[in-house]
């Protein structure tokens, strides 16, 4: 479980846990109170309109980055950030999604260092 996590993807991880916690607890509010939660984003004033600009506007881009930054490195299951993003919160999936981006590159440059071994172990066994 352990593998892989070097300091980045800790703190990405810490990020996304606390994204999860703050978006939910106000989430859950909403919930028991019985709020229109879409509705009271959506109809408080140009100040929360201003936010919720910004927010859609940072989660489109962050999903664009999920997306490209993904197939760029091999990552798979991209599509689960994004589906998440909307059950969960962006500031839980973005923040995880860069923890396992950090994993996924660790992994590479651990696999590149150990190559070069492997290939010189080989060529001395052929000897």
């Amino acid at each position: 479980m352990t593998r892989y996590w070097n300091s980045r993807a800790i703190t990405f991880g810490i990020i996304a846990i606390i994204g999860l916690v703050g978006t939910w607890t106000y989430n859950a509010i909403a919930i028991i109170e019985r709020n229109d939660f879409l509705g009271d984003w959506f109809n408080n004033g140009p100040a929360v309109g201003s936010l919720t600009t910004d927010l859609l506007v940072m989660a489109i881009a962050g999903c664009a980055f999920i997306v490209i930054e993904g197939r760029r490195l091999g990552m798979r299951h991209l599509w689960a950030y994004i589906a998440f993003s909307g059950l969960t919160a962006i500031a839980f999936t973005f923040p995880l999604f860069l923890a396992n981006r950090e994993r996924h590159l660790e992994r590479q440059r651990q696999e590149a260092q150990a190559q070069p071994q492997t290939a010189a172990a080989g060529e001395r066994q052929a000897l």
